[in-house]
């Protein structure tokens, strides 16, 4: 057997044996060049034969495929699972310190989870477990237009996130803690670092389109108060205050 016909089978193999014991001829080659490249003047000579490689090798079973790299090529099969594991790692995030990293998974509880929320849940578990930090649930249920809770859905988060196995340190339901919100948003307009918008909704889309500020930005601290007291007495319709920060 020529060199060039066992590295392809090699990959051939190999190819199979990771996507479910059917390899593709192009990715067999891709691999082949990369490890030879001086070769790809043959290009089409060792295409000819890797399809015909990577025919013989579709025709084994994938048990028979496992067992011949287990034989002749170990070392490529373990290469293939380490690098397989890699791919699996997670990113590592930037300026991160161990013991210090915090994340958070914030459903709505107005249905079960999806497949969607579960990745987002279980990556956020995932990096606080890798730094060793904590992994907070907190239920955002203070939408009750949008997105009305159901009380059956919090338990049920709850088990779907045990059986997930994403354990949380803490857990917060934000429509219980709307004294400290008001207590926080408060000490922002006193601050200067939020400010109380009553613009009609269609003249706050204009300034935002032209790059413009809003006017009430530049009121002083003491409106900016008045006019959040008169939010939190129900003085204002719907979205006509609106802190801002």
């Amino acid at each position: 057997m020529s060199f060039e016909e066992e590295t392809l089978r090699k990959y051939a193999l190999l190819n199979a044996y990771q996507h479910g014991g059917k390899a593709q001829p192009k990715a067999v080659l891709s691999k082949f060049f990369a490890e030879n490249p001086e070769l790809k003047g043959r290009a089409r000579e060792l295409a000819g034969l890797a399809a015909r490689i990577v025919e013989e090798v579709n025709r084994l079973t994938p048990q028979r495929q496992l067992e011949i790299l287990r034989e002749k090529w170990p070392e490529v099969l373990e290469a293939g699972r380490r690098r397989e594991a890699e791919e699996r790692r997670l990113p590592p995030l930037p300026e991160a310190v161990e013991g210090k990293v915090v994340t958070r998974f914030s459903p709505n509880p107005d249905c079960v989870l999806h497949l969607g929320s579960a990745r987002a849940a279980v990556i956020s578990w995932m990096y606080a477990e890798a730094y060793r930090g904590k992994f907070i649930l907190r239920f955002e249920d203070t939408d009750p237009r949008g997105k009305r809770p159901q009380p059956e859905f919090y338990d049920s988060i709850r088990e779907d996130l045990e059986w997930l196995g994403c354990r949380w340190a803490e857990e917060h339901i934000q429509s219980l803690r709307l004294e400290t919100y008001y207590e926080y948003a408060g000490r922002l307009l006193r601050q200067g670092g939020a400010y109380v918008c009553t613009c009609k909704p269609e003249s706050f889309r204009r300034l935002v389109s032209a790059g413009k500020p809003c006017p009430c930005r530049e009121q002083p601290p003491e409106v900016q108060l008045e006019r959040w007291e008169r939010m939190l007495e129900g003085e204002y319709g719907e979205v006509e205050g609106v802190v801002l920060a």
